[in-house]
């Protein structure tokens, strides 16, 4: 019978050795609670000791938490609604702040943090134009609404936000249509003036080579001429040598030529009087000597 309770007794005291003892392990803070009060909420990593029974420890995950929220609308500074879906990255930085505000509970944390997020991001979104959010303006944002639920939820909730994170903003259909259409009048009305540009520089480019042909062909024409007029000059000056040299024999040599010229094809016709001058050297063969 001594045995038997000698045996209970040092079951009972290994019992409440062990629980008396704690592991915190990497990447886990501790929280130690005697009938609900906090005791101590600062352990680092390592094994610890605490009153068996009496005391109780809650641990925590201190690694960063991705909160994924569901898309909420919201409305622009010009009264234009849209979707937008978010996340925030977060951990626990006051045990003691975090187990009052939550119980200790990730699913609470979660749930209340939240609303934060999005109060700030709706006041974010109120302020800008759909123009300025389309236009890049989501680093800006994103790190606004940061400090803002930061600040907030380290106050209230012991909870520090590391990050926040727009995945995508989307126009309900109703707002799509209408910004489709207001941006493909504009596209419309951009290429119209492109094209009107383009138009308008062709003809300044086809008048102008239009006038550079004209100058071209006047520059042409006016040496033509000058060539012309030189090379006539020549010829003259060469007939009259060749006159004044022996006329007889010049009109003789014209008048060769001139026949050639009028029976070259063979067929040539010529009605004539028989004392016309073209005939002249048919009747006198001798006249062309000296």
């Amino acid at each position: 019978m001594k045995r038997i309770v000698a045996i209970a007794v040092a079951v009972a005291v290994l019992l409440l050795g062990l629980n008396s003892m704690f592991m915190v392990n990497e990447g886990q803070s501790a929280l130690l609670l005697q009938f609900g009060r906090i005791v101590r909420a600062d352990y680092p990593p390592g094994l610890h000791f605490k009153l068996p029974v009496v005391q109780q420890v809650l641990h925590f995950d201190k690694r960063i938490l991705s909160l994924d929220a569901q898309p909420e609308r919201y409305f622009t500074s010009e009264k234009k609604s849209v979707n937008v879906d978010f996340y925030v990255k977060w951990r626990i930085a006051d045990n003691a702040a975090y187990y009052r505000a939550t119980g200790g509970d990730e699913l609470q944390a979660e749930q209340r943090l939240s609303p934060i997020v999005k109060d700030a991001l709706r006041f974010e979104f109120n302020a800008r134009t759909l123009q300025e959010l389309i236009a890049g303006g989501r680093k800006d944002i994103t790190e606004r609404v940061r400090q803002q639920t930061d600040a907030s939820a380290r106050k209230n909730l012991g909870i520090a936000v590391v990050d926040v994170r727009i995945k995508r903003i989307d126009l309900p259909d109703e707002v799509s249509e209408s910004v489709y259409k207001r941006m493909r009048a504009e596209r419309s009305q951009l290429a119209n003036e492109l094209r009107f540009t383009g138009q308008e520089e062709a003809e300044k480019i086809k008048a102008d080579a239009d006038r550079q042909g004209q100058v071209l062909r006047a520059d042409a024409q006016r040496d033509a001429e000058k060539v012309r007029g030189e090379g006539d000059a020549q010829a003259a000056a060469i007939y009259a040598q060749a006159y004044n040299q022996d006329p007889e024999f010049y009109a003789f040599y014209r008048s060769l030529a001139a026949y050639r010229k009028a029976f070259e094809n063979g067929k040539s016709v010529l009605i004539l009087k028989p004392d016309s001058e073209f005939l002249h050297y048919f009747e006198k063969p001798d006249a062309g000597k000296r």
